[in-house]
């Protein structure tokens, strides 16, 4: 599928696996449509993204009144968006279900569930009515394989593939693809975040092992994105070599 000129939606844009996505789609000539929490940090990313028009704005994913206006004030010729990628996302906490932050849990399924729910549904009418589009969701290992004191990011990664399975069901005869890009160990700021902060903690856990970069993540998105028409990519379960499942990983 040629993407020249197709608009690509793509949440969390400023850093990690959504800002490589910004690089790779626009080398291939889509038109971006950037939205993250951090302005400063998007700016960044859109002066490394060229060959391309770009549209950003700042949104919280997890703010639903937040997106219904930022999609009413788009203009026009931004509303048609033909790719959306739900890559918003985050943990917060690696802690015993017993001994867990409840502020934890609902940042997560704030943002890994109903803001990829608020979105999709605000992109939703437009891909319906022109019979066309393509959801792409950024889910992981997790939510195939539950592992200890991570029971609620589990969760709410498990629910990023059933809600896009329903997706596929409900929008059956719409012409509208769903898939979902699933990763394992990607060094990013993902373990920083969840571990708030603590450098040597988020760095223990890609010691001793070559993991995945954003990069290679985008890689399989603009795999996805790029099929023929009639081809959905359903799911993509991408893992660092070293690592075997959500818990076995292999260190020098």
């Amino acid at each position: 599928m040629e993407l020249k000129d197709k608009i690509v939606f793509i949440t969390g844009a400023s850093s990690g696996i959504g800002a490589a996505c910004a690089r790779h789609f626009s080398r291939l000539g889509a038109k971006l449509l950037l939205c993250a929490r951090r302005l400063e940090a998007l700016q960044e990313i859109i002066t490394q993204c060229t060959n391309t028009q770009i549209h950003s704005f700042q949104l919280d994913v997890t703010q639903h009144d937040a997106i219904k206006k930022a999609f009413a004030s788009l203009p026009d010729e931004w509303k048609k968006v033909d790719i959306l990628i739900n890559n918003a996302g985050l943990a917060a906490g690696l802690d015993f279900f017993q001994e867990g932050d409840i502020n934890d849990w609902e940042t997560m399924i704030d943002t890994n569930v109903k803001g990829l729910l608020y979105v999709t549904k605000a992109v939703l009418p437009e891909m319906i009515a022109r019979n066309t589009g393509h959801i792409i969701s950024i889910g992981s290992i997790a939510g195939h394989e539950t592992y200890p004191k991570g029971a609620v990011y589990c969760a709410t990664k498990a629910a990023v593939n059933v809600i896009s399975q329903g997706l596929r069901m409900d929008l059956s005869g719409k012409n509208i693809r769903v898939s979902t890009v699933d990763p394992g160990a990607v060094e990013t700021n993902f373990s920083r975040v969840r571990f708030k902060g603590d450098e040597k903690r988020a760095a223990a856990v890609y010691a001793g092992m070559q993991p995945l970069t954003a990069e290679d993540i985008a890689n399989a998105i603009v795999y996805c994105a790029t099929r023929p028409a009639h081809v959905n990519v359903s799911e993509i379960i991408i893992m660092p070599t070293a690592q075997a499942s959500a818990t076995i990983v292999h260190r020098d």
